[in-house]
């Protein structure tokens, strides 16, 4: 395997790099306290990667198995214990611990403790997740869909329940 072609082609580089400080606010709030952070979204990044920083209040939370046709999704839990299923089991991830999910996998996850957890979400490449996880924020602050309209919700955003 080789390196990919240059998407750069000066001679010096150049001042572009990106900073958030831990300390930023949220991007979303949702009503049980659960927070994300747009790290890099997939229009920062010309569509090559999103990078999320998912918050999980304490108690049940998170989506039921599902997969997706477009891209992959990586989960690096930072903090607190994150149950991640992959279709087969259910893994109660720490701190450290990492799951990658080709296109087409099936995964789920969730906070299943008393005590908050947080995660990096990663995908690839970088689809507009934001539209889905502010969708997401209107559905839990109330929003009533048919279920026509929520499945439809669910395909445009490459959110398929099994």
């Amino acid at each position: 395997m080789s390196y990919p072609d240059p998407l750069f082609h000066g001679e010096t580089g150049e001042v572009s790099a990106q900073f958030r400080a831990t300390d930023s606010s949220p991007d979303i709030t949702y009503p049980n306290s659960t927070t994300v952070e747009y790290l890099n979204t997939g229009a920062s990044t010309d569509g090559r990667f999103g990078l999320y920083r998912w918050n999980m209040a304490p108690g049940p939370g998170g989506p039921d198995l599902h997969f997706h046709r477009t891209m992959s999704e990586s989960f690096f839990i930072l903090s607190g214990v994150v149950t991640l299923g992959d279709g087969a089991k259910q893994i109660a991830a720490g701190a450290g611990d990492y799951l990658y999910v080709p296109p087409g996998g099936l995964h789920s996850f969730k906070n299943e403790t008393d005590e908050p957890a947080s995660m990096l979400l990663l995908f690839s490449p970088g689809a507009p997740r934001e539209g889905y996880f502010e969708g997401l924020l209107e559905l839990a602050e109330g929003k009533q869909l048919s279920p026509e309209e929520l499945d439809a919700f669910f395909v445009a955003h490459d959110n398929l329940y099994v």
